[in-house]
């Protein structure tokens, strides 16, 4: 099979979707990848590395996306690329279609085969792909927080953590799964006051025997919601809904109760927010106000930091890349049931129902075409 590797194309996007060591993998299995000139430079990857795991250069995207059957991408394909997608190819990236009904639909008319690094689902109900950029975008949104609550960038001017003789700050983070979990270790590290909120018990149970106490854990109920928010210094939404838009939980109303000054960090925005007042920013533009409350919507927060979440993700998506490669996606997804979840689109169809759900969209089952 012939896999493509292009350029991320998004604003300051700078992570790619090959390391050579994955380029290798492939190329020992039998198949031929091309990569786009310069792709892996935003990642401290020069051409050479790849060229001596045995990947192809290739000069333009173009000619990647007219010669590979494989498509691999970091995030979903931008307005330019959409035209160069054709019926049978398979494009392997995250898509987080949800809220995104132009992309669905442009995909939908593309004929691709679209398999969403965010859906694929394991056994036990996790997110292998998107975990590990959920660690890194948890992670960030700590230290962006603490960043923009400086009083020169809008912020209240208070160090979360504080010093001796001072009340630190408050963190809430809204949902405690990975997001969740890797925010409140910073904000824990930071001496920071921190809750989590959630709507399940038993993981309300699991968070505070592992943070041994330390976290405040509080059941998901508006009147909760709005008590936690109403004290935030930082405010990280960190819910998800496997393949469907993230739920509203907080209100323009509840963000007007907030401390002038305070940051909200909407982690959940590339899956359409879980706070009314968010929307996407860039890494070009990235906060906005409401309310007083400066607001951190960036919808590919680990495009930040390249280098680490390059190699993070290609450790997650390299096995399925082999399996897709070697046997197709159709006998791939038949072998392999944490696969399917991941299958969005196929030859104009929607295939998960989350996705066909959030847009009024017929759906059609994976397992009726395996």
């Amino acid at each position: 099979m012939q896999v493509g590797v292009v350029k991320e194309i998004k604003d300051n996007e700078y992570r790619v979707s090959l390391v050579p060591a994955g380029v290798r993998a492939l190329v020992e299995a039998g198949h031929t990848v091309l990569v786009q000139d310069g792709a892996g430079l935003g990642s401290g990857i020069d051409n050479t590395a790849y060229q001596a795991a045995g990947g192809v250069i290739v000069s333009d995207a173009a000619a990647i996306f007219r010669r590979a059957d494989l498509i691999l991408k970091v995030k979903e394909p931008q307005e330019s690329e959409i035209p160069q997608l054709r019926k049978g190819q398979v494009l392997f990236t995250y898509l987080h279609l949800a809220p995104a009904p132009k992309l669905t639909r442009d995909l939908l008319d593309s004929g691709v085969t679209g398999i969403a690094y965010e859906t694929i689902t394991d056994r036990d109900g996790s997110l292998p792909l998107l975990t590990p950029m959920s660690e890194v975008a948890g992670r960030m949104a700590i230290q962006i927080g603490a960043f923009y609550l400086q009083k020169t960038l809008g912020g209240r001017g208070i160090l979360p953590g504080s010093v001796p003789g001072v009340p630190p700050g408050d963190v809430v983070i809204l949902g405690g799964g990975t997001v969740g979990i890797n925010a409140a270790m910073m904000a824990l590290g930071l001496g920071a006051r921190v809750t989590i909120v959630d709507r399940s018990l038993p993981r309300l149970r699991y968070l505070d025997e592992i943070f041994q106490g330390r976290v405040v854990t509080v059941y998901s109920t508006a009147v909760y919601i709005s008590e936690a928010v109403r004290r935030a210094d930082i405010l990280v939404g960190a819910v998800l809904v496997p393949g469907a838009s993230a739920p509203r939980l907080v209100t323009r109303a509840m963000v007007g109760t907030m401390k002038k000054g305070a940051v909200i960090i909407d982690v959940a925005v590339d899956q359409g927010g879980c706070i009314e007042t968010t929307h996407p920013t860039t890494h070009s533009a990235p906060t906005f106000e409401v309310e007083g409350v400066v607001h951190y919507c960036v919808a590919n927060m680990p495009g930040a930091v390249p280098r680490t979440s390059t190699f993070a993700l290609t450790n997650a998506t390299l096995p399925y890349v082999l399996r897709i490669a070697d046997r197709g996606w159709q006998d791939a997804a038949r072998e392999d049931e944490t696969l399917r979840p991941g299958i969005n689109v196929h030859a104009g169809k929607v295939m998960h129902e989350a996705v066909a759900r959030s847009q009024n969209l017929p759906h059609v089952a994976v397992e009726s075409l395996l």
